[in-house]
């Protein structure tokens, strides 16, 4: 099955009184990489969110593979892997236990578990709970978390978050590994690391693009 082609048209979302995006068209084709740039509050996150479906557009349509994503059925939203600014991580479980809970709900078996550890520098705390982990080791699980299932949409919301300068390295080849073959949307502030990672950028100010 190819990547998903995310189009979004005439996009916007308002949050009572707050607008957050702005009429937005946007179309990224199958196994594109697009890095999503401006300031805090410009709507990042939001777009991110309506292209996972997890809000519905006030106006417009957003589609992935011509489905309304906030509609897609679940053989639509197992393609996707979400890593959101906050982490979606139980604090309870260990690292371990935490990937084989998202397994089960991704329909893909606990082998996939010990790879996806060492793919993100944790497999020798696989078996430690998330209160003894820093920022950055939690940030790591959530982008193992994602990957888990092998989508072929990926929305990183600031991945970058709390990981040092080797967990940026892993997170930056993560990216280009799926250039061309997982279609990528992916925020940040960093100007240089849009220039390197994506096809493109696209820039947000108060939900408009500019």
């Amino acid at each position: 099955m190819p990547a998903p082609v995310v189009d979004l048209q005439n996009c916007g979302k308002r949050f009572g009184e707050r607008v957050a995006l702005r009429r937005v068209t946007l179309t990224v084709a199958a196994g594109e990489t697009l890095a999503l740039l401006g300031p805090n509050g410009a709507g990042k996150s939001t777009l991110l969110r309506v292209v996972a479906g997890l809000v519905r557009p006030t106006v417009g349509h957003a589609l992935l593979d011509g489905v309304p994503t906030a509609d897609a059925p679940p053989a639509v939203r197992r393609r996707i892997g979400y890593v959101a600014h906050r982490a979606l991580a139980y604090r309870g479980l260990t690292a371990a236990e935490n990937l084989r809970l998202f397994a089960r709900l991704h329909g893909v078996g606990g082998e996939r578990v010990a790879p996806a550890l060492e793919r993100v520098g944790l497999a020798d705390r696989a078996d430690e709970r998330l209160e003894a982990f820093s920022r950055g080791m939690v940030q790591r699980l959530s982008i193992a978390r994602a990957l888990l299932h092998g989508p072929d949409l990926l929305l990183l919301d600031e991945p970058a978050t709390g990981l040092d300068r080797e967990g940026r390295a892993l997170l930056d080849g993560v990216i280009a590994e799926g250039r061309g073959r997982v279609t990528t949307i992916f925020s940040t502030h960093d100007d240089e690391a849009a220039r390197g990672l994506a096809d493109r950028a696209l820039t947000l100010r108060e939900g408009t693009p500019v």
